[in-house]
């Protein structure tokens, strides 16, 4: 018997029946069977095309499931043996010392920051217990707010009376100043240029921040006539925050009276957050440093290379309303960041341009910023006691010098800490994840049709053979049938010229012997040749 040649196995191989009859997938070989069509076949067909239907929709489903990438959120407490103690910004309400303003900062700032008409300055002056302007008084040629705040704004040293942390004794020293809407403002454990982060390894009252401050109310400026920026109330405002974060001490900030001494019980929360298409958060650190447009008067931007802050949401918000105040005044407001070599804006330019822009890009929402991936915040709870006891308020009165009723008016004291060592995580997670998706296309796949990922092998090889036997086997069977054509050809035409060339010879031609005729027509034509040329 001659065996099959390759072409007939390659044929069997790519024969339905012949793999019905070797693969895994359930119910194949039972449709593709030997045999004709049978009723058991084609409920076998029904029940194959059914279970088939019900896997793909299944599939259909868990896949757009997945691409609506829906996430979760976890909200889990943890312990801790140790906790870095956060940021923690102070802003005396009154922002600047009326014994501090003189007649030239009347002159510059009065109409910005006070609503002082030019005529009103002489009774200002005498309404903050200092003498008019010298005859002949002329004012600087130019003026600098940030030195204004620098130099009239409440000093620390002033206004701390007594400071300790975790029992140990601490100082102005330890306090950075800063500039925010509040104007000079001062932030205890900021970590600015590489300082060291405060920790503590125990909660509750006395293992954290307290502090004895002097509001200085005799310092408070006068009210003049009935503004927006009039300030009714007295005392500290105070954020606690992460040292990433820049503070948003006017909007965030909470306020502790005189006459009281106030405890906040922190607890710190880490927040984790999903980036697009799972959320909306945002990692990109955001240089306040930008490209200016070519009309902005602030010129070429500053070459300085730094390394950029993280992102923070409030960092982002600082960073918008910069820019955006530059480019409308060409100038930044004190608390801003320096930005594109933006100068400190003037007070005129402070009232005419930069105080209205700051109030559009706040009330329409323009910086649209997104809630950073992660970030430290500090739940607060705060309970006060009022100060100083009878007891107590002679002894404070002889030991700052002062009487009983500015201890009483002045005072107040901030005990800040953990209220234990433990910290809560609010994590979003992504509810379905590719392995879950892969996890529950082969249960489904299992279930209906009773395959695996080998089976899938298995279909795949199947398509490959049949795509090598029905496709490039007629293109190689139409290429091997067109070059025996032409080969037949060639020999025709080799046949009918070796006929057609005459014989030369000096001698009389031998008679030719009849040509031996063959079934093919090309061997007839060789043999004749081959008769002629002998």
């Amino acid at each position: 018997m001659k065996p099959p040649g390759p072409e007939e196995t390659r044929k069997s191989t790519s024969d339905i029946c012949v793999f019905a009859s070797s693969c895994t997938l359930h119910g194949l070989g039972h449709v593709f069977g030997p045999g004709g069509l049978t009723v058991r076949r084609a409920l076998w067909a029904v029940a194959v095309l059914l279970s088939v239907s019900a896997f793909l929709y299944q599939v259909a489903g868990r896949v757009r499931y997945y691409r609506e990438f829906h996430h979760q959120t976890a909200l889990e407490e943890r312990e801790s043996r140790q906790l870095t103690f956060p940021a923690v910004t102070l802003c005396n309400i009154n922002p600047l010392r009326r014994s501090h303003l003189t007649p030239n900062d009347l002159h510059w700032a009065g109409p910005a920051l006070l609503g002082l008409d030019p005529a009103e300055h002489t009774a200002f002056l005498r309404a903050l217990g200092q003498p008019p302007a010298p005859p002949g008084f002329m004012p600087s040629p130019t003026f600098d707010m940030a030195q204004l705040y620098t130099r009239a704004g409440h000093a620390l040293e002033d206004m701390l009376l007594d400071c300790s942390y975790r029992g140990q004794p601490c100082g102005p020293e330890n306090f950075t100043t800063i500039f925010t809407r509040m104007g000079q403002c001062y932030t205890f454990n900021s970590g600015i240029d590489g300082a060291e982060l405060l920790t503590t390894t125990k909660g509750g009252a006395g293992n954290g921040l307290e502090v004895m401050l002097d509001v200085q109310q005799e310092e408070y400026l006068p009210m003049w006539r009935d503004m927006e920026e009039n300030l009714f109330e007295v005392g500290i405002r105070v954020q606690i925050h992460s040292q990433e974060e820049p503070p948003l001490i006017d909007q965030l900030g909470f306020g502790v009276a005189p006459g009281y001494q106030t405890f906040v019980s922190c607890q710190q929360q880490q927040l984790r957050f999903l980036p697009p298409p799972w959320g909306d958060c945002s990692s990109v650190s955001l240089d306040p440093d930008f490209e200016p447009e070519p009309s902005d008067p602030l010129g070429h931007p500053s070459t300085s290379i730094r390394p950029s802050p993280p992102y923070t949401l409030t960092g982002c918000r600082l960073v918008c309303e910069t820019r955006y105040v530059a480019r409308k005044c060409g100038c930044r407001m004190m608390h801003m960041p320096a930005s594109g070599g933006a100068p400190v804006c003037s007070p005129q330019q402070h009232k005419n341009c930069a105080s209205t822009a700051l109030g559009a890009v706040q009330r329409k929402d323009v910086c649209a910023c997104p809630n950073p991936c992660a970030s430290t915040r500090y739940a607060k709870e705060l309970s006060m006691v009022r100060i100083p006891s009878r007891a107590a308020s002679r002894y404070l009165a002889r030991k700052f010098n002062r009487s009983e009723a500015y201890i009483e008016e002045n005072v107040l004291v901030l005990d800040i800490f953990f209220e234990a060592l433990n910290y809560e995580t609010v994590e979003q997670k992504k509810a379905y994840e590719m392995s879950a998706l892969l996890g529950d296309i082969g249960g489904q796949m299992g279930l209906f049709i009773g395959a695996s990922l080998l089976t899938i092998l298995e279909i795949l090889d199947y398509l490959c053979e049949v795509f090598r036997d029905r496709v490039l086997g007629y293109f190689w069977n139409r290429r091997r049938s067109q070059r025996h054509s032409n080969t037949n050809l060639l020999q025709e035409g080799m046949g009918s010229h070796a006929t057609q060339v005459p014989h030369l010879s000096l001698g009389p031609r031998p008679p030719t012997p009849p040509c031996a005729v063959t079934k093919s027509l090309s061997t007839s034509h060789r043999t004749c040749y081959l008769v002629t040329r002998l």
